[in-house]
């Protein structure tokens, strides 16, 4: 479907359009973001959550994540600018967390940065934090060559490369046998090289279980014959392959908020990269969707540091955007990233009401029940707003159904009872039937949900 959208050219040509960015993103037609070509489930989506908990899980990032690649003296510095994280140094076969602040201070999004080669990096994820890359490398007048692969959503014809991850307490076993014993130490966030049935595969080592997970790439041509590997040798570990259901879920374990509402919709300063922003950029055609029903953007968004980036934050630069913003947040920290537990009760009388009721309850999909591109759903005490939830679904692993959400400090106990507003209210696009709010009790529990557990095991 061709979004009425596609007249306007740029995002801040739209936002005008439309009264602002509140109606743009209420109003907008897109559904969730896509995961395409990888199947739904290839066996069944619970069991294919307990693979990267209990045996191996093979991930295929392939086609739904967007390649930004900078080469040059200054590429470098471009990232040094954009990012908040720790990079006066960062040396080759090295990956780092790119995470991107508006100036004053809220969340853009973020990604993975690999540093490939002498002054050559790719920028990974979302395509939010590629596209506020880009738009500095371009009009920063900075000496840097820039490419960029498009998620296949956006574009015709296969990637370029594969992306195959392996999690799980048996990935370390499994891919010692794979590679046929050329796997060699690597260490966190490191890239190592190696063979697989003699193509050679690079590989960032990172971890989603608390052991040993690895994220290989290489050229696509050589993607069938790495395929074929892993699942040859995977079924002597129990590997499942992970489809577009369970895959978007893991974030409800790990505690990664994958899609905040990125904080480009507000002020002067941000004006340029929203000309900047044409059709179909997904900060112009994305939606959003949940029970907050504020006319006023900001209270949409998330801040670095009560997504839990405070430890990553290089405090000692003042050469990036948002620092000084920033250094205000971290010394008055409001809000925490928690994970909210929905009561079993009211979770079974939602659905009952979403198929029986009239008016009915909003219909809760499974695994994971968000959508619209961006979600954002109020949580409450005592009827007072106190945070908000994003991503909302069911973890086998944990027999739960969760909220990854942020929340007032004083409510960020574990323990704590609270309530999260089910429902939209605004009901502008055909994805949401006609439905009324509800209320959900929600206890506090940590963010990630299992660290604690995995100590006590």
């Amino acid at each position: 479907m061709k979004s009425p959208l596609m007249k306007y050219r740029n995002l801040e040509e739209a936002m005008g359009a439309v009264g602002g960015p509140v109606q743009l993103l209420r109003g907008s037609q897109t559904g969730p973001y896509v995961f395409p070509v990888v199947a739904p489930e290839y066996t069944n989506w619970r069991d294919e959550q307990r693979a990267w908990k209990e045996s191996v899980a093979l991930l295929n990032l392939s086609y739904h994540m967007t390649d930004l690649y900078l080469r040059g003296p200054d590429a470098l510095k471009v990232l040094q600018k954009v990012g908040l994280t720790k990079m006066v140094t960062f040396p080759v076969n090295r990956g780092k967390q790119l995470i991107a602040s508006s100036p004053d201070g809220y969340l853009i999004g973020d990604g993975i940065v690999f540093h490939l080669e002498q002054d050559y990096f790719r920028v990974v994820g979302p395509p939010v934090i590629s596209d506020w890359t880009q738009f500095h490398a371009e009009t920063g007048g900075f000496d840097v060559e820039i490419d960029r692969d498009e998620t296949v959503t956006f574009r015709p014809g296969d990637p370029r490369i594969y992306i195959y991850q392996v999690q799980g307490p048996l990935a370390l076993e499994m891919m010692k046998e794979v590679t046929n014993g050329t796997l060699p130490e690597i260490g966190f966030f490191a890239i190592g090289d190696f063979e697989i049935r003699g193509k050679k595969v690079r590989a960032l080592r990172h971890g989603m279980a608390g052991t040993a997970g690895f994220e290989m790439f290489g050229p696509w041509e050589d993607q069938a014959v790495i395929m074929d590997a892993l699942e040859e040798v995977g079924a002597r570990y129990g590997m499942r392959k992970i489809g577009s259901l369970a895959y978007p879920t893991s974030t409800l374990e790990s505690s990664w908020m994958p899609l905040p509402v990125p904080a480009v919709y507000h002020g002067e300063a941000m004006k340029p990269f929203r000309e900047w922003l044409t059709i179909p950029h997904i900060e112009v055609l994305g939606s959003v969707g949940g029970s907050l029903a504020s006319t006023r953007i900001e209270d949409y968004y998330m801040d670095p540091v009560e997504v839990g980036y405070t430890g990553l934050i290089d405090t000692k630069r003042d050469d990036y955007i948002g620092c000084e913003a920033l250094k205000e947040r971290v010394a008055n920290q409001r809000r925490k990233k928690v994970t909210l537990v929905w009561n079993h009760d009211d979770l079974m009388k939602v659905m009952h009401d979403s198929l029986y009721a009239d008016p009915p309850a909003r219909f809760v999909n499974f695994p994971l029940a968000t959508y619209s591109t961006f979600h954002v759903d109020d949580v409450r005490k005592g009827g007072k707003s106190v945070g908000i939830a994003q991503y909302s679904g069911f973890s086998a692993n944990a027999g739960e159904f969760v909220s990854l959400s942020i929340v007032d400090l004083e409510h960020a106990t574990p323990g704590t009872e609270l309530t999260l507003i089910w429902g939209e209210q605004e009901m502008r696009r055909p994805t949401i039937e006609k439905n009324t709010l509800r209320e959900v009790r929600v206890t506090v529990a940590p963010a990630p949900y299992f660290e604690k557990v995995i100590k006590k095991d």
